[in-house]
């Protein structure tokens, strides 16, 4: 089973999360940040991942530290739980709607962490989440997966939307990449 479980303690956070890339979209979220556990139940729902998410953080102070940190271990659980990456599909793309919202998705598992993300917002914050923090939340994320990532929201008007459009289609690509297709190293240099 391609499952990891890891946790995180810091002076800011205290996290424990358990992925398994195999499993049915069941998620139990609390980060004390109520947007960031729509936004992970989503993910897991979409990725067809189980998530479990435990987090206490300094949210009275901002929700950087805790979306940065369960960034950081998502990343750290989703890259041990592919081990050793034989037979990944490795790369997907798609387009992932959301009522008036268009966001654009396409990732390669490729041990080369690199995020480009176009995403512009009205609120500055929904739900306890500081939208800025979306994208430091996928950057701890890539760092930490390691994988390259491009997300762009190429038009909206609701930024809820806009959030989620890109957390639901980064959990069906990701759901498409880890999908199995062989038993090699996907990678032309036979190693990632």
């Amino acid at each position: 089973m391609r499952q990891a479980t890891r946790s995180r303690t810091t002076k800011e956070t205290d996290i424990e999360l358990t992925l398994n890339l195999d499993g049915a979209g069941k998620a139990t979220i609390e980060t004390g940040i109520p947007f960031l556990d729509h936004m992970l139940t989503l993910f897991a729902f979409h990725g067809a991942f189980d998530l479990t998410v435990k987090a206490r953080g300094d949210v009275s102070v901002d929700s950087h530290h805790t979306a940065e940190d369960i960034g950081i271990l998502l990343g750290e659980v989703f890259n041990e739980a592919l081990s050793d990456k034989k037979g990944l599909s490795r790369y997907a793309s798609l387009y992932s709607p959301m009522d008036e919202t268009l966001a654009r998705i396409a990732l390669d598992i490729s041990n080369r962490p690199t995020l480009v993300f176009d995403f512009t917002y009205h609120r500055p914050v929904i739900g306890g989440l500081a939208l800025e923090n979306v994208r430091e939340f996928l950057h701890a994320f890539v760092n930490n997966a390691r994988v390259t990532l491009h997300a762009s929201v190429l038009y909206g008007d609701n930024d809820h939307h806009k959030v989620e459009a890109v957390f639901k289609g980064l959990g069906r690509a990701l759901n498409a990449a880890t999908r199995q297709s062989g038993l090699q190293t996907p990678s032309s240099k036979g190693v990632l």
